[in-house]
């Protein structure tokens, strides 16, 4: 057992949920990223300005998608460059076999391809044939074993949650709009869970609610200790930033929760705000403002998966469709969050300091 321990360092294995549920699952996020997303802003520009080289150069971004996820994985990991240049492979075999829900086995598939890659990785003489086989078969194999029953249960599990808020979107927006935008600020990734379950519609709407909930809710509600840094900083960045104040004194997270309450059910009953651009959007809220170009994309040329799992179509945006995603994306959280954290303050469960940034 000793020894087994000793060759799981000296290879960098290290099994642990931070590993492959934060770092791992950030990073794929950042794949999309890097990918998916970034294609579609760019191909919908193209669309939309009747730029044909803009059209196809989002198009190669997006369909790209597969090996940024797994590659990023593999980085998250700290595979060695043979391991991470064969991930490329696993991921494009995960996601397609994997069906609708392939994001989440590319989670899983590429996390066990890199840590075989690593574990052979430098053992024999013929390294450069031996690394990039083993990665490759092991992923190629558990795509075909594993991947259609994953991609299956995650579709399945998003389509009840997509279904669920159209037949309740009071209870539902509160629900859905208050766990991502939790997750939003925890060390994992909203996005990619998003990206993962495809939450678009109303249930997309709810997560792009709670997400701007968090990050604009904290940004304003922290401004008179970080200034206008900060409210750059956590209000088009990441309200992540303030995993360590939350640790400190958890009551600082309960005002931009209760502004998701509020602002979930009010984007799905009242403005009915459906995000129907990819569902990676949906976990984003105002970080770069993907939250609100997925719906201005989604209002535009709904993406595929907007269209299988709720039907969406294009619309032309009226103005009241902008002043509510005016509303919930911005306005609201910070007047919330802001109302909140100030009764909070007076009856002292938050006191000056608590939100200040390193």
């Amino acid at each position: 057992m000793n020894s087994f321990r000793e060759f799981l360092k000296r290879k960098n294995i290290v099994i642990s949920a931070r590993r492959y549920g934060v770092d791992a699952l950030g990073a794929m996020a950042q794949g999309l990223f890097c990918s998916l997303l970034i294609g579609t802003i760019i191909k919908t520009l193209g669309q939309q300005l009747g730029v044909e080289f803009l059209v196809n150069m989002g198009a190669f971004a997006s369909a790209m998608s597969a090996p940024a996820m797994a590659i990023a994985i593999g980085y998250a990991l700290q595979a060695p460059p043979l391991v991470l240049f064969s991930l490329a492979a696993v991921g494009q075999a995960a996601n397609s076999l994997g069906g609708a829900g392939g994001p989440l086995a590319v989670l899983f598939i590429a996390i066990l391809a890199a840590e075989f890659g690593k574990a052979v990785s430098k053992e024999t003489k013929v390294d450069l044939l031996v690394t990039p086989f083993v990665t490759i078969f092991v992923g190629v194999v558990l795509s075909y074993l594993i991947a259609p029953p994953i991609g299956s249960a995650a579709d399945a599990f998003g389509t009840l949650i997509n279904n669920a808020t159209m037949l309740q979107p009071f209870w539902m927006g509160i629900l859905v709009s208050v766990l991502v935008g939790i997750a939003l600020t925890l060390p994992i990734s909203s996005a990619a869970i998003c990206h993962t379950l495809g939450l678009v519609g109303l249930a997309g709407g709810a997560a792009v609610a709670g997400c701007c909930a968090q990050m604009v809710g904290f940004a304003v509600m922290s401004f008179r200790e970080n200034r206008w840094g900060g409210l750059v900083s956590q209000g088009i960045g990441t309200s992540m930033l303030q995993m360590g104040n939350i640790v400190k004194n958890p009551r600082i997270w309960i005002p931009p929760i209760l502004a998701s309450a509020i602002t979930g059910p009010l984007a799905t009953c009242l403005f009915k705000l459906e995000m129907n651009g990819d569902p990676i959007n949906s976990g984003m809220g105002t970080c770069g403002l993907c939250g609100q170009i997925g719906v201005w994309t989604g209002w535009l040329a709904p993406s595929e998966k907007a269209v299988e799992k709720v039907g969406a179509v294009a619309v032309s945006p009226t103005a009241f469709h902008w002043i509510g995603l005016i509303l919930i994306s911005f306005v609201l959280p910070a007047l919330l969050t802001w109302a909140f954290g100030l009764f909070f303050r007076k009856i002292g469960w938050i006191k000056d300091g608590d939100l200040k940034l390193d």
